[in-house]
């Protein structure tokens, strides 16, 4: 007779999942500190999605490259554009206008608005009034977030707030076509990135290259661990369990903890301290979040 497991399944796949908001948001603030000490977005975004590709390709390649594992290249395309470099480079560049808080809010937030707008449109999902109202509270908190910029950066806090919420409706898109066509969201990840590769060339042509390494090994390497590892395929693999735990209902709330951590680690990072109008706005935002888990 084989000796029960100690672990308990519900509280692996919750740990899986905190671990999991953890890596996004440590990725949100390595994308401020990279910006900072001279990375383009493109730079970032070939961190983000170079090393997965080249780990990912054998594994794509032996799936079967002719259909990209089951996707279709219409579909792997869309998906690359919708959750791939151009998704990166837009909310990255949101970053070089607006401060980390506003960042590691809007992006996320605006994510789960999207899926949420279309899991309704798109999938017909019933939009029961817990989750409408959810939604109002969550736009009310990002505009309280997107006045302080109007206020304090004035038109480029518009315009980087803007390019945050666009790439946070990109990914929400991306998360229902996932749903729509039934992909697993690792076979999703390996697809993209390796479709990601095709862009290298174009970005050694332009310079690219040599700008990234300019910066020096050690900058690079953090940026190669914390995007390309970590807010990547780590933080997907340890989703995917804990939605295998405990169900995707319950594993959803751990989006919610994306923007507290992204303020929680910049300040300890970065020194990064967000203002009263950012705080008040996370918790307004984080209250809408709430109502919109709810069945």
């Amino acid at each position: 007779m084989e000796p029960k497991s100690r672990l308990n399944p519900t509280a692996v796949g919750v740990i899986c999942g905190i671990v999991a908001a953890g890596f996004w948001a440590a990725g949100f603030v390595g994308v401020r500190h990279g910006l900072d000490v001279g990375f383009s977005p493109a730079d970032l975004a070939v961190h983000r999605y170079l090393w997965p590709g080249l780990a990912l390709s054998p594994v794509v390649l032996r799936a079967g490259i002719g259909d990209l594992d089951g996707i279709g290249w219409g579909r792997g395309i869309l998906l690359a554009i919708l959750g791939g470099p151009v998704f990166a480079i837009i909310g990255y560049a949101g970053f070089l206008l607006v401060p980390l808080g506003h960042a590691g809010v809007i992006q996320p937030s605006c994510g789960a608005l999207g899926g949420l707008c279309f899991a309704t449109l798109v999938l017909r999902e019933k939009l029961i009034i817990s989750r409408l109202i959810g939604a109002l509270i969550i736009i009310s908190g990002l505009l309280m977030i997107a006045g302080e910029g109007a206020a304090t950066i004035g038109a480029q806090g518009v315009d980087g707030d803007l390019l945050l919420a666009l790439a946070g409706f990109m990914s929400g898109a991306f998360a229902t076509l996932l749903r729509l066509w039934r992909i697993p969201p690792m076979s999703a990840a390996a697809v993209i990135s390796v479709l990601s590769l095709f862009a290298m060339p174009v970005y050694w042509l332009i310079g690219g290259v040599a700008h990234m390494s300019a910066l020096g090994w050690r900058e690079n390497l953090v940026q190669a661990v914390l995007q390309g590892v970590l807010a990547g395929p780590a933080a997907l693999y340890l989703l995917v369990k804990s939605i295998a735990l405990i169900g995707a209902g319950r594993a959803a709330i751990f989006f919610s903890l994306i923007p507290p951590f992204v303020l929680l680690i910049g300040w300890l990072a970065l020194g990064d301290t967000p203002s009263l109008f950012q705080l008040i706005g996370l918790t307004i935002v984080l209250f809408g979040f709430q109502l919109t888990q709810r069945e």
